[in-house]
């Protein structure tokens, strides 16, 4: 699966777990370590770990395996790498703290909205 589509499936996921302000950093033109960013929020260390967790279990479930897994014991900021995309879990709280947005401000960045939502706008 090429990076693309992984961040398409990941962003599924975290949809599917109620994850929030979904962001795709594209790193692809910025830096050798990975194509793409995906960032979102959650509201408590429980849908920290549950969105963690569908994400890590769904694409297990496809053959394709996480690198390094980092934040787990805290569930502030858990951080998921893929090699080409890597995957941030942030409470609010930690995310507005580290800012990776501000960090990486001279790349694309695009906000994803959820499919169920942009439906029921319809």
């Amino acid at each position: 699966m090429d990076s693309k589509h992984l961040t398409e499936k990941i962003t599924d996921l975290i949809f599917s777990k109620n994850g929030n302000d979904v962001v795709l950093l594209d790193l692809s033109k910025h830096t050798s370590f990975a194509d793409y960013f995906v960032i979102c929020s959650a509201d408590s260390t429980t849908q920290v770990r549950a969105i963690s967790d569908e994400i890590e279990k769904k694409l297990r479930d496809e053959g394709i395996r996480c690198w390094h897994k980092e934040g787990y014991t805290s569930l502030s900021w858990v951080l998921l790498d893929y090699v080409d995309v890597v995957v941030h879990v942030f409470q609010k709280n930690a995310r507005e703290y580290y800012n990776l947005e501000r960090l990486w401000g001279d790349v694309p960045i695009t906000k994803i909205e959820d499919p169920e939502l942009k439906k029921s706008d319809d």
